[in-house]
């Protein structure tokens, strides 16, 4: 068995952070050469966000490009998972790290931190092979329905990306009349 931790976990969200996007994991490993959340090849939420601000994709680009981006429009990452001990180093699915946790982030006091907080999203919209995190991702959502925070759930920036998937994005980052 061997434990990984999480790539950025000492990445401190922004306390002027408006829009919390919540992922699952990303694994500090040598396979693993993202920079900065959702920086692997086969994801695109580096394109989807801008995109929703009429700006241009960054995907590819720099992490600093990336960390100015997101402090112009006070959005910042958490994930759910801080460590996990597993057999297969390479397997990043989240059906499989679901039973493999041994340590969660608590997202819940991250968010009690930021007083500017208004929406929260999760990269994912279905639960089936996740029980443990659907339980965590409840509690989150419960705690956003007691404080008026609108919580989203939306499709996983990896994979691919079209325009059904950029309309519902667009919609939860713009959904401030901004």
């Amino acid at each position: 068995m061997t434990k990984i931790r999480h790539r950025f976990i000492d990445h401190n969200i922004n306390p002027k952070t408006e829009t919390l996007v919540i992922g699952t994991f990303n694994p500090d490993t040598k396979e693993n050469i993202a920079d900065f959340f959702y920086g692997r090849q086969r994801n695109f939420l580096w394109t989807l966000i801008p995109t929703a601000f009429n700006e241009t994709s960054l995907k590819g680009k720099t992490r600093n490009e990336k960390i100015d981006f997101i402090k112009k429009y006070q959005i910042d990452f958490v994930d759910l998972i801080t460590e996990v001990e597993v057999e297969e180093v390479a397997n990043y699915d989240d059906g499989y790290l679901d039973s493999k946790v041994t340590k969660w982030k608590d997202i819940i006091s991250e968010m009690e931190k930021l007083k500017n907080l208004k929406r929260v999203c999760l990269t994912r919209k279905s639960f089936g092979d996740i029980p443990n995190m659907k339980t965590r991702i409840e509690e989150i959502k419960n705690y956003c329905v007691k404080k008026e925070i609108p919580f989203q759930l939306l499709p996983t920036p990896a994979r691919f990306s079209n325009e059904a998937k950029q309309t519902e994005w667009t919609n939860f980052f713009r959904n401030d009349n901004r």
